[in-house]
């Protein structure tokens, strides 16, 4: 057992029991559990499947390639609008834990079964444009230039979502500006 995972559900806190059905639910399948990015992961075939999280609003299982999976009862959906691979369920109640199971279980056993067979979401290229103040710094620090174009495809795609979300160009240059060290460092925006 982890004590950091063992905390995680001893926490108090609105969604409590709704963390512990899903959790004896997943812990019911052949997945392992891990703690990861402050919550309890599931993993099997040596890949990420399942996160366990809450929002303000409900409990969520959040599957990270669940673009790849079957979802005949329409309870997936997508955390936002420029999500390409994970998709999540929400539950407000034990009882709706309770009344979903079996299709959550086929959403598990889908997960499982993908990951046992290697599937991989296929990106297609990015075709974010790069906002004009970032093509600037990039031509003219190379240094930057190496550690960006050094970065994951995600994480480049998460930068660039950022630095174009600014309406103002000394919005987006101070962006580029303030994220420049972890950049350098080789991390995405959501990395620590």
């Amino acid at each position: 057992m982890n004590a950091k995972i063992d905390a995680f559900f001893e926490k108090d806190g609105r969604w409590r029991e709704e963390l512990r059905a899903l959790r004896a639910i997943l812990l019911d399948c052949p997945v392992g559990e891990e703690w990861k990015w402050r919550g309890p992961v599931y993993t099997a075939h040596d890949g990420n499947i399942a996160i366990l999280h809450h929002m303000k609003d409900a409990a969520v299982v959040g599957f990270f390639k669940g673009v790849l999976l079957d979802d005949p009862d329409g309870l997936l959906r997508m955390p936002g609008e420029n999500s390409r691979s994970s998709r999540f369920v929400k539950f407000t109640s034990v009882d709706e834990v309770a009344q979903q199971e079996a299709a959550l279980r086929a959403l598990i056993a889908g997960a499982i079964a993908n990951e046992k067979a290697g599937l991989k979401v296929d990106f297609p290229k990015d075709d974010l444009p790069y906002p004009a103040e970032l093509v600037d710094r990039l031509d003219g620090d190379p240094e930057f230039r190496d550690a960006f174009e050094g970065l994951t495809p995600g994480r480049q795609r998460g930068w660039v979502l950022h630095f174009s979300g600014a309406k103002q160009s000394a919005t987006r240059v101070s962006r580029i500006d303030k994220a420049a060290p972890k950049i350098l460092a080789g991390k995405g925006m959501h990395d620590r």
